[in-house]
């Protein structure tokens, strides 16, 4: 049985202006169509070094990002979407309170309800909430990943909160920032302390 040959995915339109310098034409319509996206080629016939960027290591990422994502929606399309959402939060919220007569209205979600939530999710990762006589369950990269979150909320939206907001928000991210340290430097004191001896054997 023969083997299937391997195909690797690589991006043909670098290699147009190339391909004009050698032949001297430019390329037809037909050509331009069918060299306007990557190919699938064999992996045996091409070893191509891919062109040096001149962008910022940091701009690079970003610039892919941008391109992979979808065309945004129109200001209509997010108003009607809107609209069905707050409909639909509606019925349910109407259809809970029925089940459960003193249950009042939910109020809004606000901006210090996202904060809050970020900080249960590092507290309670940092091993926060474990019952009594229970092994906190600790996720030191998880609770990094939720504190890092709330770092980029505080970058984002410098300049566009109250003085409330933006207080509780330093508040809480100086919280669990100073958490972090604490768990992080009792990890690092476990890891270098060596184990205790061995009890003495009975004689």
């Amino acid at each position: 049985m023969s083997e299937t040959p391997k195909f690797t995915v690589i991006d043909r339109r670098k290699f147009k202006a190339e391909d004009e310098q050698e032949t001297g034409q430019q390329p037809s319509p037909a050509q331009v169509e069918q060299g306007g996206g990557p190919r699938l080629v064999p992996n045996e016939t091409k070893h191509e070094v891919a062109p040096i960027s001149q962008e910022s290591p940091k701009a690079a990422p970003e610039k892919e990002a941008e391109e992979e994502m979808p065309s945004a929606p129109t200001a209509q399309e997010s108003t009607e979407q809107k609209t069905a959402y707050d409909a639909s939060a509606q019925r349910l919220e109407d259809l809970l309170r029925a089940q459960n007569p003193a249950m009042g209205a939910q109020p809004p979600v606000g901006f210090e309800h996202l904060v809050q939530q970020f900080y249960v999710s590092a507290m309670l990762q940092m091993g926060a909430g474990a019952q009594e006589g229970q092994r906190p369950r600790v996720d030191i990269l998880g609770a990094r990943a939720s504190i890092d979150l709330l770092g980029v909320l505080a970058d984002k939206t410098r300049g566009n909160l109250t003085e409330t907001e933006d207080r509780m928000l330093q508040t809480v991210l100086f919280e669990v920032r100073m958490a972090f340290l604490e768990l992080t430097s009792m990890i690092s004191l476990q890891s270098v302390q060596p184990p205790p001896p061995p009890p003495p054997g009975k004689r």
